[in-house]
């Protein structure tokens, strides 16, 4: 019951300001289990990919790539049955392209709510030390009235400024998970060209250089 009546206190900016923590909530379950979906067993990905690339199996590739489904699988898997160094090299920064815009999706939401929140309880301060302003001008006022404003002033101005931190510890952390990804995906494409520039030089496919 306390927390509802600061809330009331806090005047009409409390509810935008409630709108943002929910979606900064709703956008960190979210992005958590895409990204937990994401993840690849990379112990694995490291032990067989330069084997099967260096044998030139295709098939094996794909079939590794559709038991992982993590993104650097699935960027691994666009360049497979690629041909040359060149094309499969392109179509490795193609997949890692459209895999990491997929990643950072929602991410700008966050930044949105950081910038936000304070500014909304910098609102919430003007609109109370109207308030308080505005009792002043009125003769033989209430005296306790004075406090009303003054106390939505400070409660907006703190709930934007929680609101904030929140969000901005959210988007820390979804970004640390969203570059784990991504580092992912630059390693076992790097493995992955290592042995397959070998197999296409020897094929005589386009030289090494």
């Amino acid at each position: 019951m306390e927390l509802l009546e600061l809330f009331h206190q806090g005047g009409l900016v409390m509810y935008p300001l409630l709108l943002c923590s929910i979606i900064a909530i709703a956008i960190l379950v979210e992005r958590v289990r895409t990204y937990s979906a994401a993840k690849s067993n990379m112990d694995r990905l490291r032990e067989e990919v330069p084997v099967l690339a260096a044998a030139n199996n295709e098939k094996g590739l794909e079939e590794l790539c559709a038991e992982d489904g993590g993104v650097a699988a699935e960027m691994l898997n666009a360049a497979i049955r690629r041909q040359t160094v060149k094309s499969k090299n392109a179509a490795l920064q193609g997949a890692a392209g459209a895999i990491a815009g997929r990643l950072r999706s929602r991410l700008s939401y966050l930044e949105t709510i950081v910038t936000l929140a304070p500014l909304l309880g910098l609102l919430g301060t003007v609109t109370g030390m109207i308030s308080s302003f505005s009792v002043l001008s009125v003769s033989d006022g209430q005296p306790f009235a004075i406090t009303g404003g003054v106390g939505e002033a400070l409660i907006a101005t703190a709930t934007g400024l929680c609101v904030a931190i929140v969000a901005l510890v959210i988007h820390s952390y979804l970004v640390h998970k969203q570059d784990g990804l991504i580092t992912d995906m630059e390693e076992i494409g790097n493995v992955y060209m290592n042995a397959a520039v070998g197999v296409t030089t020897e094929e005589g496919a386009i030289s090494a250089n």
